[in-house]
């Protein structure tokens, strides 16, 4: 738990061990971190909400927020990612890309349509009240981490974040994880409408699966990036639904 706190957030929690083993723990584990960051944003929402602020300032500021305790890491692996999978070439080529660092046009359009999306449904839901949603959205976000970690599938490069876990998580891990999402989203997403909040969080699987199996054919497999960029897609799908339910 000290790793996956090492890792998501910028807690400054010691974490002494950091082999293959320690690191499978760790993201098997990066949801309870997730009910950690959803607290935080949710009680961020409402009380930035008494402030009176335009609803959209507000999501925006909540937006942030979360980029700055989780150290920007998964909005940056968006923003790589869709730079890699948008370019021409051999997967040599895209991951290059991705490694580079610098933000692309496909970067750039993919961070507004995702972080806009974010910013403009939190504004949404802190209307309504809805507070529970918000933390579901985020905890769903470091399901992603999982899914993408399934036994199975490789990793893109013999180094890096992506090396160290990839493949590393059973799959009643990952299915358990996503089975306890949608059924706390029936109960705590949208008041009235159970469906809503376990299509959400269904949906956002689907998606990540999809981006998993595209990254695995594309790439070889999934990196670092690849794994925040898919948090900040199952954070997106998540609220949107909510939102919009």
């Amino acid at each position: 738990m000290r790793l996956a706190l090492s890792w998501l957030t910028v807690l400054p929690v010691p974490a002494h061990r950091v082999d293959r083993r320690t690191a499978a723990v760790a993201i098997g584990l990066a949801p309870l971190v997730g009910a950690l960051l959803g607290a935080f944003a949710a009680a961020l929402l409402a009380g930035l909400s008494l402030a009176r602020l335009p609803s959209l300032v507000v999501g925006l500021l909540v937006v942030g927020a979360l980029a700055l305790v989780t150290r920007g890491m998964h909005v940056d692996g968006l923003a790589d990612t869709a730079d890699g999978l948008g370019c021409y070439g051999p997967p040599e080529r895209a991951l290059a890309v991705m490694k580079d660092g610098s933000a692309g046009p496909f970067a750039v359009v993919t961070l507004i349509i995702a972080l806009g999306a974010q910013a403009a449904s939190l504004a949404a839901l802190a209307g309504d009240h809805r507070w529970f949603a918000v933390g579901l959205a985020i905890i769903t976000g470091r399901a992603g981490f999982v899914l993408c970690c399934w036994r199975g599938i490789p990793a893109a490069r013999p180094q890096g974040l992506g090396a160290l876990v990839a493949g590393s998580q059973p799959a009643p891990v990952v299915i358990g994880w996503w089975l306890v999402l949608a059924v706390l989203g029936a109960f705590v997403a949208v008041p009235g409408r159970w469906w809503a909040g376990v299509v959400a969080v269904l949906l956002a699987g689907l998606l990540v699966a999809g981006l998993a199996a595209h990254t695995r054919r594309r790439l070889g497999g999934v990196t670092g990036d690849v794994l925040g960029a898919s948090s900040e897609l199952a954070v997106t799908v998540v609220l949107v639904v909510c939102a919009t339910a």
